[in-house]
């Protein structure tokens, strides 16, 4: 896909007439002139093409990427376009080349009769024909906001009229020489005009002589346009545009010293850290779409020229974010830094990174993965080898690269025995290698997916036993709880809880015990008309087996309060997968399944979502995260990917 223009052409319509006034480029290049067609023995011989296929191919009007082959009075007549077809997309393909353009009509002021005053403006962009449609759309948001501009000039001091004047008055000049030297052209001098260039095709045939005409014209306009770009700054700027559209893809240009003109081609600036690939507006309006407050940000280049792609409305929210810029913060934390609403910074990061000034990034830490990016631009062509060594002497792009073939954290290439300073340096060559789009960092992401393997076998052995314990004797002492012999599966309750239940069991019994003893002991010392003292033993007796039993109770209460809270997270699960995680073990800690019933409900286990993200969201720490995922690895999987937001602009479509 190529997105340079092939030309710009400046048409005007109005009641004098209709115009093309410039266009850009208008010399030939230098290989079309020097090259030479095949020469015919006789005028009756034909030039072979090779296969006979190749003689019914379709006009061509591109020569070595620029238009050919349309003279300017039909450029002029294409596009000046009447009145009912300004301030709307105008769109035209004429074989392999396409016209885009944004007609605008000119009121202007200046004249008494408004009518004839009305000035039809039509800047066009010539265009390959396969162009994609985002190009298209591209070039004609160009040509309206240059349409805009021309219209704000001429209503502020007549900028567009004066330029008009200049440019018909040159051509009309041109015009008389013409009609002047036409007479003596006519009375034997013919054959000069054949030789004029010297070096279009020889022969006798009348192909050479239409040939050599229309070299003779091109040259006469050629000497035309060079004297308006002289005299006018109005080409000047037109000339401009072509060369930054060509060479960066980013327009920062003034009309009449007075209106600034930005613009921001993507599919061309982002080729300059990315050769041979296109990205599209689309794809960085999704990457734009998923930013979140965790991000990063990293400059591509050096700040100084971040400026120039900001209108002066925003120059000083942006050089308050890029007072307070780290690799190392997130988003949120240089938007608080820099006493900025976050809404702001996605506004000057985004458009930032539409600009291909800045990149996206998650803060660099030991924990990040990294590995080799897919179309990292590692070839023995590239220069980006040496442009490692310069950065940092002594080292080879090569050598520190290769530590990332497997992805590998940052982490695991340090020691807490290095010294700082070491560490710093890897930092600095990781940042590096990030701008130039050599290492992508990988995520980790969490899908849940539930193990039912051996689930019936198991309800078929619990099922059992529960008959069993419902004709068993204890059953009547300690309720659904108790503990079961014939059982060989665990059961889907605390183990705790029959701890608990055994420990209460055996403080009963003490208690029981001392409380008989105690009431022996009593009887056999106490005198039978002695009443009152019968009744304190029989009180004092009566209070140590409610201490007994109370304990017993709260103990109980405890058990089956967290029998009823487990039976409620549990119940947030589908029936199938509810009894693949209540077989792991983890799940009668009330903690740890809640925790992971919090993040289930939140779609946090559907693989869409890595473990930065959940920590950020759900205020958690790395390490409960890992925890967590250990101890419920039966039905959570991890993997390791890239965060899509951010490998959409590592690969996108490669330019044809």
């Amino acid at each position: 896909m190529e997105v340079n223009p092939l030309s710009i052409i400046l048409v005007k319509s109005d009641s004098k007439g209709d115009r093309l006034l410039f266009r850009y480029p208008y010399t030939l290049p230098q290989q079309f002139q020097t090259s030479v067609t095949p020469a015919r023995k006789t005028p009756y011989s034909l030039i072979h093409t090779g296969d006979d296929i190749l003689q019914n191919a379709p006009p061509s009007n591109i020569c070595f990427d620029q238009l050919y082959g349309i003279s300017d009075k039909d450029l002029a007549t294409l596009f000046a376009v009447k009145s009912e077809l300004c301030n709307q997309k105008f769109e035209l393909k004429v074989n392999d080349v396409r016209f885009v353009s944004h007609p605008t009509l000119l009121r202007s002021d200046h004249g008494s009769d408004q009518k004839s005053s009305d000035i039809q403006i039509n800047v066009v962009f010539a265009l390959h024909a396969q162009a994609s449609s985002s190009v298209v759309k591209c070039y004609y948001e160009l040509s309206k906001r240059i349409g805009i501009a021309l219209i704000y000039e001429e209503r502020r001091d007549g900028y567009f009229s004066r330029e008009i004047k200049t440019m018909v008055a040159v051509m009309d000049e041109n015009s008389a020489l013409q009609e002047q030297e036409q007479p003596t052209s006519a009375t034997g001098t013919g054959g000069s005009v054949g030789s004029g260039s010297g070096t279009g095709p020889t022969g006798t045939s009348g192909q050479t002589v239409v040939t050599n005409a229309a070299a003779t014209a091109a040259g006469i306009a050629v000497g035309v346009f060079d004297t308006i770009l002289k005299n006018t700054t109005l080409a000047q700027f037109i000339k401009t545009i072509y060369h930054d559209l060509c060479t960066t893809g980013l327009l920062n240009v003034t009309m009449n010293q007075t209106v600034t003109l930005s613009f921001c081609l993507p599919q061309k600036a982002h080729q300059f850290h990315k050769k041979g690939m296109a990205v599209e507006p689309e794809t960085i309006d999704r990457c734009l779409d998923s930013l979140k407050p965790y991000h990063g940000m990293l400059l591509l280049v050096d700040p100084s020229e971040l400026f120039d792609c900001v209108p002066p409305s925003g120059a000083n929210m942006l050089l308050q974010l890029i007072e307070v810029y780290n690799p190392l913060k997130s988003l949120q934390n240089m938007a608080s830094d820099a006493e900025l609403l976050i809404d702001y910074v996605y506004q000057i990061v985004g458009h930032l990174v539409y600009w291909a000034k800045a990149t996206i990034i998650y803060p660099l830490c030991e924990t990040n993965v990294y590995v080799i990016a897919p179309d990292a631009q590692l070839n023995i062509h590239s220069n980006l080898s040496d442009k490692f060594g310069t950065k940092f002497p002594g080292m080879s792009l090569f050598e520190v690269i290769s530590d990332f073939s497997l992805p590998t954290s940052i982490g695991h290439l340090t020691t807490p025995l290095q010294h700082p300073a070491r560490q710093g340096r890897l930092a600095q060559m990781v940042l590096w290698m990030l701008q130039h789009h050599l290492l992508m960092q990988l995520h980790t992401y969490v899908q849940f997916v539930a193990n039912l393997d051996g689930i019936e076998e198991e309800e078929f052995e619990t099922g059992r036993s529960s008959a069993e314990r419902v004709h068993h004797p204890i059953h009547l002492l300690y309720g659904s709880s108790a503990p079961s012999a014939s059982s060989s599966q665990p059961l889907a309750v605390p183990s705790g809880g029959n701890r608990k239940h055994s420990l209460s069991e055996d403080r009963y019994s003490d208690s029981l015990s001392a409380l008989l003893t105690t009431a022996a002991s009593v009887t056999s010392n106490t005198r039978p008309s002695s009443a009152s003292h019968r009744s304190n033993i029989s009180h004092s007796s009566v209070g140590g087996l409610q201490t007994a039993s109370s304990t017993d109770n709260d103990e109980s209460i405890a058990s089956n309060d967290d029998d009823d809270k487990l039976k409620r997270l549990l119940a947030a699960f589908p029936e199938p997968d509810r009894k693949a995680v209540a077989r792991i073990p983890a799940a009668s800690n009330p903690e740890d399944l809640a925790l992971m019933v919090r993040l289930w409900k939140a779609g946090y286990f559907k693989g869409e979502h890595h473990l930065e993200e959940i920590m950020y969201f759900e205020n958690l720490r790395r390490s409960q995260l890992l925890q967590l995922v250990d101890k419920f690895r039966e039905v959570l999987i991890i993997y390791e990917t890239e965060d899509p937001a951010i490998a959409s602009l590592y690969a996108d479509h490669p330019v044809e």
